[in-house]
């Protein structure tokens, strides 16, 4: 390594001039730490009780029952209408897809969750959710279709769901638009 050149003395003397009202800072006390500690977070009252992008949708709520050719949609406000118009139309490249045939509405809650958190954080924003059309249910209703329309709309993340075209499962699956994490 090369040397630094020597301080003149100018340099050195202008220095000292400058750190010359410079004192020392206290010791801390002996009870004292470096770090405060913050204090432990306390839970927020909401207002809603809908659930964030981290809270399981798996809870069983009263949800609206949903008819096995009923079509669905939800979009928040203010995005862009060509937008909405391609993922109605299936005019988007699917970039995941989940089928939930087979499950209990419990296990269909968590699939879903950890398909959407998994979906945002790798920047997918068109999904496939095929939840089926409750031909086989034992209510008079399609439970998994009524239980993901009401998941789906409390979510932050997503942004609008369309039914999908026949081709892509009908009125027994669903496009998503996800809101990408940053």
């Amino acid at each position: 390594m090369p040397r630094k050149p020597p301080v003149s003395d100018l340099d050195a003397q202008l220095f000292r001039d400058a750190v010359a009202d410079v004192r020392p800072l206290p010791a801390p006390a002996e009870n004292q730490t470096r770090r405060s500690k913050r204090p432990a977070p306390r839970p927020q009252k909401r207002r809603d009780e809908r659930p964030t992008a981290s809270t399981p949708s798996n809870e069983m709520r009263e949800v609206a029952p949903v008819g096995a050719e009923e079509s669905l949609d939800f979009v928040r406000p203010g995005l862009q209408h060509s937008l909405l118009r391609r993922l109605r139309r299936g005019q988007i490249t699917l970039e995941g897809r989940l089928d939930l045939h087979g499950m209990t509405a419990n296990e269909a809650g968590l699939a879903l969750d950890r398909f959407i958190e998994l979906s945002t954080s790798n920047r997918r924003r068109y999904v496939l959710v095929v939840h089926g059309k409750g031909h086989r249910s034992a209510t008079a209703y399609p439970v998994l279709k009524s239980q993901v329309n009401g998941w789906l709309r409390q979510r932050p993340d997503v942004l609008a769901f369309y039914s999908a075209l026949p081709a892509d499962g009908g009125t027994g699956a669903v496009y998503i638009l996800l809101k990408t994490r940053r």
